[in-house]
C-alpha cells in the first residue's frame, strides 16, 4: 500500500497520469493539478464574467446617480469580497475535502441544509448561470454581424449551446486542458478590459475630467438604494468562492489556496475600479444609466473602427467563466455523490482521463434545458438571492466551528469580525431583494425548499430493495459505457493524517449505511 501511496501525486518530472492510461498500481483519484498560477488565473476567470459589463448601471442607478457614491459601493464590493475568501481560506484549509460551501454547511450544521445548498447548486443556481454567461457570450459574438438590425434568438441559443458541449467535452477528456482553457481565456478577459482601461487612461491625459468633478453632486440616493447597489456590485465579484470547490486538486493548498484568493481577488478589484473609472471619462452618469451595454457604448465612442473588440473580449471573458463554473460545479456534484446524497455514478472517475466524467456530462443537459428560457433576468434575481442566501450561511460557519470545535486543526486563521461582517451584509441583501422583487426571489426560495421532501424521501428513508438492485444494475451498465470506477481511498500511510480524515465521506460513520439506496434520487 505503500507504493500507492507514493504514486497518488506524480513527482514533478513524471508524465501526467491523466495523460496515459491508468495502471493498476495507481490510485484512481483526483490529482493535484492545479498550482497557484492556475489557482489565480480560474479565480480572475470566474469572477470577471458578465458582471463587469453590466453591473457599472446597477450600481449607478442604486446610488443616486452620484460617480462618488458609485466609486465607493465598488470600492466596499471588492473588500467585502476579500473578506468573504479570507473567510474561505480558513474554511478551505480545515476542511480539505473538495466542495466549497457544501462540505462547510455539512461539517458545521449537518446534512440538511448541505443537502439544500447541493440541490439547489445542482438544479438551479450553476446550470442557469452557465447558461446566462453562454447567452451572453453568444449576444456579444453575433452582434458585430448585425449592426443595423436585432440579433436573431436562435443564433444566439445555437452558439451558447455549442459553446456548452464544447467546455464539457474538454472538462470530460482533461482537467489540464480545461484548466489551460481558463488561462488562456483569464488572461485573454484581462486584456480585453485592458484596452478599455489603457483608453480610459488616455482619456484622462487628453483632460476628460468633467465627470470626476463634484462626484456627490446631487445625490438622491435612498436608504433602501444601497444594499441594492451592493447587491449589483457582488454580483460582478461573485466567483470568489468557487477555487474552495477543487481543494482536493490544488497543489499545496495550504500555502496555494490562500495566496490564490487573496491575489484574484486584489487582481480583480484593481481592474474593476480602473475599468469604471475609464467608464466615466466618455460617458456621463445619464448616458451610463441609458446604456444597454456600458462597456460596447464606450468602446463605440472611443475606438472606432476597432470596437468589435470589446464585444469579443465580452464573450471571452463569458466563456472563460462558463468554463470555470463547469470545472468547479462538476465538483460539487461529485462531492456530493461521493457523500451519498446524488447517484453513485456521479462519484465516478474516468479510468484513463482521471476526470469526474459523470459529474461533468450531467451539468451540460441541464444547461442546455435553461437556454429555453428567454427571460435570463428572472432568473438571475432569484438563483442571486438563493447564491448569498448559502454563502451567507456558509461564512458564519467560521464563528460557528470557532465555538462549536475550537481544537479543529486551522492552518489559515481569519479575524473573526471579518466573517460576521460579511454574513450580516448577505442577510441584508438578500432581504432587500425580497423586498424589491418578491415574485422572483420567492420562486427561488421555493425551489430551495422543494430539496426538503426530496431529501425525506429519496436520501433519509430506505428504498425498497428490488429498486436498489435495480439501480445497482444501471450504474453498473453505465460504468461500462463510460469507464468510470469509484475514486480510491488515500492510503493510511498518508503524509498528512489530519488531511486524509478530513478528506474522508463525512457519511462514512453514520450514512453510509444507506448510500446503496441514494441512486434513487435521480
Amino acid at each position: 500500500m505503500a507504493s500507492k501511496s507514493e504514486n497518488v501525486t506524480p513527482a514533478k518530472d513524471a508524465p501526467a497520469p491523466e495523460d496515459k492510461p491508468s495502471t493498476g498500481g495507481d490510485v484512481v483519484k483526483l490529482k493535484r493539478r492545479i498550482n497557484l498560477f492556475n489557482g489565480v488565473t480560474i479565480l480572475v476567470g470566474t469572477i470577471i464574467g458578465s458582471g463587469i459589463f453590466v453591473s457599472p448601471k446597477g450600481v449607478l442607478l442604486n446610488s443616486g446617480g452620484s460617480v462618488g457614491v458609485a466609486m465607493i459601493v465598488w470600492t466596499a464590493c471588492g473588500i467585502l469580497s476579500a473578506f468573504g475568501a479570507l473567510s474561505f481560506v480558513e474554511l478551505g484549509t480545515s476542511i480539505t475535502k473538495s466542495g466549497g460551501d457544501y462540505a462547510y454547511l455539512y461539517e458545521a450544521f449537518g446534512p440538511i441544509p448541505a443537502f439544500l445548498r447541493l440541490w439547489t447548486q445542482f438544479v438551479l443556481i450553476r446550470p442557469a448561470v452557465m447558461a446566462v454567461l453562454s447567452l451572453t457570450a453568444g449576444r456579444y459574438i453575433l452582434q458585430p454581424f448585425f449592426l443595423d438590425c436585432d440579433t436573431p434568438e436562435p443564433a444566439i441559443k445555437l452558439l451558447a449551446a455549442s459553446a456548452i458541449l464544447v467546455l464539457t467535452f474538454m472538462n470530460c477528456y482533461s482537467v489540464k486542458l480545461s484548466t489551460w482553457i481558463q488561462d488562456v481565456f483569464a488572461v485573454g478577459k484581462v486584456l480585453g478590459l485592458g484596452v478599455i482601461i489603457v483608453a480610459g487612461i488616455v482619456q484622462l491625459a487628453n483632460g476628460a475630467t468633467e465627470n470626476f468633478q463634484n462626484t456627490f453632486e446631487g445625490n438622491t440616493i435612498s436608504p433602501e438604494g444601497i444594499p441594492l447597489a451592493i447587491y449589483s456590485g457582488l454580483f460582478a465579484f461573485s466567483g470568489w468562492f468557487y477555487l474552495n470547490t477543487l481543494t482536493e486538486e490544488v497543489q499545496n493548498p495550504k500555502r496555494n489556496l490562500p495566496l490564490a484568493i487573496l491575489i484574484g481577488v486584489a487582481v480583480v478589484m484593481v481592474i474593476y475600479l480602473l475599468t469604471n473609472i475609464a467608464y466615466f471619462t466618455t460617458l456621463t452618469p445619464q448616458e451610463v444609466l441609458t446604456s444597454d451595454a456600458v462597456a460596447v457604448t464606450f468602446a463605440q465612442r472611443v475606438l472606432g473602427v476597432m470596437a468589435w473588440v470589446v464585444p469579443v473580449a465580452v464573450a471571452v471573458s463569458c466563456f472563460g467563466s462558463t468554463n470555470g463554473l463547469l470545472l468547479s460545479a462538476s465538483r460539487v456534484t461529485f462531492v456530493g455523490a461521493r457523500d451519498g446524497y446524488l447517484p453513485d455514478l456521479l462519484a465516478m472517475i474516468h479510468v484513463n482521463m482521471l476526470t469526474p466524467l459523470p459529474a461533468v456530462a450531467l451539468l451540460c443537459p441541464i444547461a442546455l434545458l435553461m437556454l429555453t428560457t428567454n427571460d435570463v433576468y428572472r432568473l438571475i434575481n432569484f438563483l442571486s438571492a438563493v447564491r448569498w442566501l448559502f454563502i451567507g450561511l456558509a461564512t458564519a460557519t467560521v464563528p460557528y466551528l470557532r465555538w462549536r470545535r475550537p481544537d479543529m486543526h486551522r492552518p489559515w486563521k481569519v479575524p473573526l469580525v471579518l466573517p460576521i461582517i460579511f454574513s450580516l451584509v448577505c442577510v441584508v441583501v438578500v432581504a432587500m431583494s425580497l423586498y424589491s422583487a418578491p415574485v422572483d426571489v420567492g420562486i427561488g426560495l421555493a425551489l430551495t425548499l422543494t430539496g426538503v421532501p426530496v431529501y425525506l424521501l429519496a436520501v433519509w428513508r430506505n428504498k425498497p430493495g428490488w429498486l436498489i438492485k435495480f439501480t445497482a444494475s444501471a450504474t453498473r451498465a453505465l460504468q461500462s459505457i463510460l469507464l468510470v470506477v469509484p475514486q480510491e481511498a488515500p492510503s493510511s500511510t498518508s503524509e498528512n493524517p489530519q488531511e486524509t480524515a478530513s478528506q474522508s465521506s463525512p457519511t462514512s460513520k453514520t450514512e453510509k449505511k444507506d448510500a446503496s439506496s441514494v441512486s434513487t434520487y435521480l
